[in-house]
């Protein structure tokens, strides 16, 4: 069944931002997996979710991060969690880097 499997190359990225682009992965009722990736310099900019937690794990690149104040660069293999109802950005250190982003719920306004 299609819905069980991603294949990359059958998604074109979808350009969210400025310098920034995203591809669904995955995703149920209860979570949702995006890959985004990051010209360099391109800003995330601070918002919150008043309804989603999120995790975003770096698969490539680096970022500054910020969440509830609090300022960090993170590299390939580092993360950053983020509750309901927090602030949080980032601004892309490096050219291509890139975010895998999970969501529960699902973000419905990502897959339109």
């Amino acid at each position: 069944m299609e819905e069980h499997f991603y294949e990359d190359a059958r998604h074109p990225w979808i350009q969210v931002e400025p310098g920034i682009r995203r591809k669904i992965v995955g995703h149920t009722p209860n979570l949702l997996a995006a890959v985004v990736l990051f010209d360099q310099n391109a800003v995330g900019t601070a918002h919150e979710h008043e309804g989603h937690e999120q995790i975003a794990y770096v698969l490539a690149g680096s970022f500054e991060v910020e969440v509830d104040g609090e300022k960090r660069i993170l590299r390939t293999g580092d993360a950053f969690v983020v509750p309901r109802n927090t602030r949080h950005g980032v601004v892309a250190l490096e050219p291509d880097s890139r975010l895998l982003d999970i969501f529960s719920p699902r973000r419905d306004d990502f897959i339109g």
